[in-house]
């Protein structure tokens, strides 16, 4: 790719603008480890929702997307699409209550919930197992990304140089570390909002020049069918489940849609929120504001993101049938390198540099915030806790920064140590691990009988009943556990194995919830005293906490449950209205794009009205 003088003022102005926001906040971050890390929770809903959405856009996303539809067409999204009714009942049942929490990180939450060693022990691994293990993991696969990107855009057609494309890549990331390093959560919210909009602008911008290029979307869409057995079905919102090509089960599918929200975590899309998400709620003015940022960064997720990668995706999969061809000759095959050459082969000047600013923006709001996230694990659940208690703001401020390096590094080594590896498997893996934890990171806020015991078991049986569950074929795409499985497999501890990897997450879960409730009721629960701390605070709804709420009759619990999960199920009916209906819209399908405008719009009344009541002053 030749960068002409325009592609590098856009360059350069960009790179400008995001070191000044991080001077700008460098003071304001440095005073407190509050204000480091969760922006002296001051933020308005649109910023703090914004950031949340920039952060979930990697640069892996428009590449993962992209292979997930050469593989199995639009329906293989449902891979991540099954997440959104979770993320709206996050929305509306556990946003406030994180809020209200007045937790720095979800693993504090530990301490607020339960008490004595098992707690203490529980936060403590959890924050290191988080802070250096997963978010180093999530750091290498983005790196990886860039690097494919790198490869397949500034670098290609030269002859190959491994220590060009990392060096480049050292740059980049030493360009983040500077600007997250200084100015903290303050500077990472406010960077990501510029860097949202560039990097969707770039990808509205390439999709049409790319739809364009082939004739418009009649021609995509007959080009499309051209490279599947099942025609149409590449274009389907919803996945086929008879013929020949089934890539997904009928039971699959209902396992991935009404199961996997609820019982998998996953970073991003944790059950009941977590990790940088509870951040970015943290970090609100209130919680309205929370509500409101979470509600926005849902909506924003599933609706405006996707759809300009997919008809990029589309248009890849027209210009370039041996990207198909090489995933069907070889399962390892990642095709998801067709975005970046579509990039290469159709962006003119100015174009060319804004894309490559788009994927700049998307890597640096991702690193950022795993930066500042993993820091506030090592910061305040581990040093601040356990090696040095009572020190000064200004300290732990100085620690913060000292401990975002240390989290880049750990993010360097763990990019080295998986550079054989494709997007698609560290998802899988990071997917399947995590099966079975979800059911009680939620029900922990709802029953006060669950424990610090409840936790840990749930979280070690999770991992022993992955090992000991394998996969009897692996035929389809979205195979959730594939190369996990693979790679224990060397270890012979499989004792039986199910038809897929979607039953694999059914067995782990239900059996890691017996685990754990078994373990529940042979343990002794929190002391009343702890309960009843946690209860005044939180003020939960809901039967399962009617022994502590006789010994606190005071307390005023909320009145909405009910109402908040109607809520949920609404706007979740809206996300996979507007998803169709766009696609409805851009292929002419106006009698489709009817009935889902329809059904987006009653949606959108009902949550409307039941919104503005949940997030009503008193």
């Amino acid at each position: 790719m030749t960068l002409t003088t325009l592609d590098w003022i856009i360059i350069i102005a960009y790179v400008a603008a995001t070191l000044a926001i991080g001077v700008a906040f460098s003071k304001r971050a440095g005073r407190s480890l509050n204000e480091f890390f969760v922006s002296g929770r001051a933020l308005p809903w649109w910023i703090a929702g914004t950031s949340m959405v920039a952060t979930t856009f990697a640069a892996d996303t428009p590449l993962a997307v992209t292979g997930i539809v050469i593989k199995n067409g639009l329906a293989g999204n449902w891979i991540w699409w099954a997440f959104a009714l979770g993320g709206m009942i996050t929305v509306y049942v556990y946003a406030k209550l994180w809020r209200r929490s007045e937790v720095v990180t979800d693993v504090e939450f530990v301490e607020l919930r339960y008490g004595g060693k098992p707690a203490a022990a529980l936060r403590g691994i959890r924050a290191v197992y988080v802070a250096l293990l997963v978010n180093a993991i999530i750091i290498g696969w983005v790196c990886g990304a860039m690097i494919t990107f790198f490869d397949a855009t500034l670098f290609a057609g030269a002859a190959e140089s491994t220590a060009r494309q990392w060096w480049l890549l050292i740059g980049c990331l030493a360009i983040v570390g500077v600007y997250a390093t200084m100015s903290g959560m303050w500077g990472v919210a406010f960077a990501d909002v510029l860097q949202f909009v560039l990097a969707m602008f770039g990808c509205i911008m390439l999709a049409f020049i790319a739809v364009d290029h082939l004739g418009g979307v009649d021609v995509v869409r007959d080009k499309v069918t051209e490279q599947f057995a099942g025609g149409e079905q590449a274009l389907q919102f919803l996945p086929s489940f008879s013929g020949e090509n089934v890539w997904m089960p009928l039971h699959a599918f209902l396992i991935v849609a009404l199961m996997q929200w609820w019982a998998t975590w996953y970073p991003g899309a944790e059950p009941g929120g977590g990790g940088y998400v509870v951040q970015r709620m943290a970090s609100c003015k209130d919680e309205r504001h929370s509500l409101l940022a979470t509600l926005w960064f849902q909506i924003a997720h599933y609706c405006l993101r996707p759809w300009p990668w997919i008809m990029v995706a589309f248009v890849a999969l027209a210009m370039y049938p041996e990207l198909r061809a090489g995933y069907l000759a070889d399962n390892s095959f990642d095709p998801g390198k067709g975005y970046p050459m579509v990039i290469t082969d159709l962006a003119p000047s100015g174009l060319r540099g804004l894309m490559l600013v788009t994927f700049f923006a998307a890597f640096m709001s991702t690193i950022s915030t795993q930066m500042n996230w993993g820091a506030s694990y090592l910061v305040k659940d581990v040093y601040q806790r356990f090696l040095k208690p009572g020190a000064s703001d200004r300290h732990y401020a100085k620690a913060s920064r000292v401990a975002s390096v240390l989290v880049l590094l750990a993010g360097g080594v763990a990019t080295w140590l998986m550079k054989d590896y494709s997007i698609d498997t560290i998802w899988n893996i990071l997917l399947a691990l995590g099966a079975g934890t979800g059911l009680v990171f939620m029900l922990r806020w709802f029953w006060w009988r669950i424990n610090a015991w409840s936790e840990i078991v749930a979280m070690v049986a999770s991992l022993v009943f992955f090992l000991l569950i394998g996969v009897e074929e692996k035929k389809t795409v979205v195979e959730v556990a594939e190369v996990a499985d693979t790679a224990v497999s060397q270890f012979n501890i499989e004792i039986f194995t199910v038809a897929s990897p979607q039953l694999k997450i059914m067995f782990v879960a239900f059996a890691s919830i017996a685990a754990w409730l078994i373990a529940t009721y042979l343990t002794r629960p929190e002391s009343m005293e702890k309960l009843s701390d946690f209860y005044r605070r939180i003020r939960p709804a809901g039967p399962g906490w009617k022994p502590v709420a006789r010994e606190c009759p005071d307390v005023q619990v909320d009145q909405n449950l009910g109402l908040s999960i109607v809520a949920a199920l609404f706007a979740a009916g809206l996300i996979y209205s507007v998803l169709p209906l766009i696609g409805f819209v851009i292929f002419g399908d106006w009698q489709a794009a009817g009935i889902a405008a329809v059904s987006a719009a009653f949606c959108s009344v009902i949550t409307l009205v039941l919104t503005n009541k949940l997030t009503a002053k008193p």
